[in-house]
């Protein structure tokens, strides 16, 4: 009985239990509340003035687009130049593949859901690593898809901001199309 007495919780997320260890996982704190998209859709998201106090951030989305085979883009400070990089990993239900792009002018952070499957969100979840630091570039990794009833798709993205900036602000804009009604966007920092 004594040996249940002294035990931490690991992680909320696997409810695991370790006995007199207890890790730094960070705390989410919620930078800008949820922002849904309201009636007419939206062009572009920005979410501007981020505080430089915390180690990483977190963008989390739930998003449809007025359009089809539509993903969502991100660029920070403004900076349009061709400058991002990524790699990706990617998979349909029927076949999986991979890419890489270099020296183009935006980060695909998200999947969103086809105008053409009624009510099917997309999800993502976007961490962008030590943003606030002015001596590297600035890492993003993104876990995203959605599901249509029998199809859909996933993918697992990460990339580079080739910039030493620290990250005040970032916009995101669709490849085509507008960002449609009902879209949640929030924006967390993690402490480290």
């Amino acid at each position: 009985m004594s040996r249940f007495n002294n035990r931490s919780r690991v992680s909320t997320y696997t409810q695991s239990w370790v006995s007199g260890f207890d890790p730094d996982f960070g705390v989410y704190e919620s930078i800008a509340g949820t922002v849904v998209v309201g009636a007419g859709g939206a062009s572009t998201l920005t979410f501007s003035s981020i505080p430089q106090t915390y180690k990483h951030l977190q963008i989390r989305s739930m998003a449809r687009n007025s359009a089809d085979n539509i993903s969502l883009r991100m660029t920070f400070n403004s900076d349009s130049s061709s400058i991002y990089t990524l790699h990706e990993l990617y998979g349909s239900g029927t076949a999986a593949a991979y890419a890489s792009q270099a020296n183009i002018a935006y980060y695909p952070c998200a999947l969103v859901g086809p105008a053409s499957a009624t009510g099917v969100f997309g999800i993502s979840v976007t961490d962008i690593m030590d943003y606030q630091i002015t001596d590297k570039f600035k890492t993003m990794r993104t876990l995203t898809g959605y599901d249509a009833n029998g199809s859909g798709y996933v993918e697992l993205t990460s990339g580079v901001w080739r910039s030493n900036s620290a990250i005040t602000s970032m916009t995101i804009v669709p490849n085509g199309g507008n960002i449609s009604q009902y879209s949640h966007f929030a924006l967390y920092g993690i402490k480290g």
